[in-house]
């Protein structure tokens, strides 16, 4: 069940000192109160989760504090921004939820359906089911019967996805800090996963640990 919201006017192209704000679900919010932004992290790592969050923020939300109003995409914001603005999202929000999708898992579905069940999983465990989903990137496979929008590079344009990728990032993140102390020889808090130089030669000496996807091969390293 979709729905095509391309017709309404979309306000995401700021002029320099215009913060992002609520300005894309302000016409959603005229017929759904409860519109949910929808974002992932982790699908490209070699090793750790994928994990998704859900956001609703409360009907004609406005952005006044001044570190919320810093808010955008996860991945242009440094990690100690991420590391303020996460609380204050789950301060400000109506509601938000994160799921997170093992290796092993994704190793067992693929990337993709894991991505679609942490999308999903974060949707169900919201406590208020949403009347609209916005969900970052051109690709979704719902599970259940809510209207959804589609939008690349939605977590640059509406302010909702951008909440849900920075939760969903500042939570990934954390998880494998915690995983950098049991296995500190794969340095997970500096890479989080990602196939830096030093992750690769890090597997090339130690090989894989528990928590690497063993579907991600490495030409690098001869796998096929």
């Amino acid at each position: 069940m979709r729905n095509n919201f391309s017709e309404i006017p979309v306000s995401s192209q700021h002029l320099t000192l215009v913060v992002m704000n609520t300005d894309y679900e302000y016409p959603l919010w005229q017929t759904s109160s409860l519109v949910s932004g929808i974002d992932e992290a982790g699908r490209g790592p070699l090793a750790g989760p994928v994990v998704a969050a859900a956001v609703i923020f409360p009907r004609w939300f406005r952005p006044q504090h001044p570190v919320l109003e810093k808010l955008d995409d996860s991945k242009k914001l440094s990690s100690d921004l991420r590391e303020q603005l996460a609380p204050l999202i789950k301060t400000y929000a109506a509601c938000w939820a994160v799921a997170v999708i093992e290796p092993e898992i994704i190793d067992s579905i693929n990337i993709f359906q894991a991505t679609m069940l942490a999308m999903n999983n974060a949707i169900a465990s919201l406590p208020q089911r949403p009347e609209l989903l916005l969900v970052d990137g051109n690709r979704f496979r719902p599970q259940f019967p809510i209207p959804y929008e589609t939008i690349v590079k939605g977590d640059t344009k509406v302010f909702s996805i951008a909440a849900a990728s920075v939760l969903a990032k500042t939570h990934r993140d954390s998880l494998m800090t915690a995983y950098s102390m049991e296995y500190p020889e794969y340095g997970f808090e500096q890479h989080v996963g990602y196939p830096t130089a030093s992750h690769i030669k890090a597997i090339e000496t130690f090989g894989r640990c528990r928590i690497h996807r063993k579907s991600f091969r490495l030409r690098k390293l001869g796998e096929k």
